[in-house]
């Protein structure tokens, strides 16, 4: 069993050492741990689930009075829900390459869009989750969004033995629905019912993929990732789904008018240039209520397509015998903060659902500990007997899925950008951004955040335990073709190549 005694902290026991000395450990050769074929045929499978952009508007969550996802409410019951789960990133390309690498963004570099991990020097060797189960012995799929838009496909190294239909828009309107839309008017930046039926979404064929796969008895041990890219906009579902959730009676997140006020200034403009709208932008446009029944007609889309596979497993005669983990890259705000998407550090944008469905693991049960999708490498790692493979930064949840009231000495991290981070434990929510500004929220008497505590005196204590988690390493971020949109040049934050002074209006906020 992995190691989870707490010396195992953020605090990294590598602290001074040179890049190279951390990338010696990513790039330790999984063949050395190799398991031998014959103990390989004695391993469970895994089904590995990815949702995109999916918040806690799930049913056994409770993050929506209206949503209906009857196939991620049946998993919940088969094994062991996480209810407080955090991403490594609100972006999508670090968070999936932070749980596919067993690495934070702070110390592989990689906090936006892009680059992919194989298109840096310095990362293209390191063992991801599905290299490390083919060099155990595991047959190895994929389909739909595992990593981030169509990474994975590259012949050096193969990330998978055989791919299926790739992630996207299948059907789109003549014309955009939701109209032009501010940041440039993006295109995917859309929503709305245009009749569509299940068999005119991409994520329908990514399932019946998985499906086949199932019926047509995989070699075994075998890993099947299924990436479905829906409640990511364009937030285009079936009429059918729609019809679920009418537009006069959907009811609307609680959010609070000026909530941002005290919140410091790096809370608005310390992101990535992101296309979403702020949300006054839908109050005005009478958008508000249209989206938020599109993203949730496209939840209860996407937990059909999760109960079809399901479903397929049950049937192949493999259930038993296989590991599932369901899990989202990010949460997704819809008014919250007053804004639209992801990509901040609130609990709106960290907190994920996270499954666990198996032999060994409970039953019916909730654990409530703080974990990160980080632990999902280190986790599968143990419950499917592969060697132990030094240096990841996760932790194995197995005593967690094993009985789920054990507690855990760790809080989660969430990075979003250079040297911004989020600890979330039981309790709290603690911020803290490059500039040295901060946020404090009691998450158990204020669940919305919606009161900032870091002024006052009495939680000066609380403040003082919570920094000494926050990443000792933050490593320079390696950018790719995507400018950030935050940097510092002697210590004045800069938008976009432009200054941004004390009292000064940020662009776009």
């Amino acid at each position: 069993m992995r190691s989870c005694e707490p010396n195992h902290r953020i605090k990294f026991p590598w602290k001074g050492l040179l890049w190279a000395s951390i990338s010696l450990f990513m790039t330790v050769s999984c063949k050395e741990n190799t398991a031998d074929d014959r103990g390989a045929q004695n391993k469970p499978n895994v089904l590995f689930i990815a949702v995109d952009d999916l918040n806690d508007w799930v049913g056994c969550l409770k993050g929506h009075p209206q949503v209906q996802t009857p196939n991620i409410d049946r998993l919940a019951a088969m094994g062991t829900l996480f209810t407080n789960a955090h991403t490594q990133s609100p972006i999508c390309n670090p968070s999936r390459t932070s749980l596919l690498t067993g690495y934070r963004p702070s110390t592989t570099g990689i906090y936006g869009l892009s680059p992919w991990i194989r298109q840096v020097p310095d990362l293209k060797n390191m063992v991801t989750i599905p290299q490390y189960f083919s060099a155990n012995g595991y047959a190895t799929y994929a389909t739909g969004k595992i990593f981030h838009g169509g990474y994975g496909k590259g012949k050096d190294p193969v990330e998978f033995d055989r791919l299926g239909p790739a992630s996207g828009v299948k059907t789109a309107p003549p014309a955009k629905l939701a109209g032009e839309t501010p940041g440039g008017n993006n295109p995917w930046v859309d929503w709305g019912d245009f009749g569509l039926k299940k068999e005119d979404i991409q994520d329908y064929d990514i399932a019946t993929w998985a499906v086949d796969v199932l019926k047509n008895a995989p070699e075994e041990p075998y890993f099947l990732g299924v990436g479905f890219f829906l409640p990511h906009v364009p937030l285009f579902a079936p009429t059918e789904h729609f019809k679920k959730y009418p537009n006069d009676s959907v009811v609307m997140p609680p959010t609070l008018a000026n909530d941002r006020a005290d919140t410091p200034r790096s809370s608005w403009y310390n992101h990535w240039d992101v296309p979403e709208p702020r949300w006054k932008w839908f109050r005005e446009k009478k958008q508000d209520t249209l989206f938020v029944q599109a993203y949730l007609a496209s939840i209860s889309f996407v937990d059909d397509q999760v109960g079809r596979v399901l479903d397929a497993l049950a049937v192949s005669g493999q259930q038993d015998n296989t590991i599932i983990v369901l899990w989202s890259d990010h949460g997704f705000h819809l008014g919250e903060k007053e804004i639209s998407g992801k990509n901040t550090l609130w609990e709106r944008a960290t907190r994920v659902p996270l499954i666990f469905s198996g032999k060994d693991i409970g039953v019916g049960k909730r654990c409530s500990e703080p974990v990160e999708l980080l632990d999902i490498y280190p986790t599968l790692n143990e419950l499917c007997g592969l060697p132990s493979k030094n240096g990841l930064e996760g932790h194995s949840l197995v005593p967690q899925l094993t009985d789920s009231e054990t507690p855990r000495p760790w809080p989660a991290i969430t990075t979003n950008n250079w040297n911004n981070h989020a600890v979330r434990t039981n309790d709290w929510r603690y911020i803290r951004y490059a500039d040295g500004s901060e946020e404090l929220y009691d998450t158990k008497t204020d669940p919305n955040e919606w009161e900032n505590l870091i002024g006052s005196p009495v939680h000066r204590s609380v403040v003082d335990s919570l920094r000494q988690w926050l990443p000792e390493q933050n490593h320079s971020p390696y950018v790719g073709n995507y400018q950030r949109v935050l940097e510092y040049k002697d210590s004045v934050p800069v938008w976009q190549g432009t200054p941004i002074r004390p009292g000064e209006p940020v662009p776009g906020f």
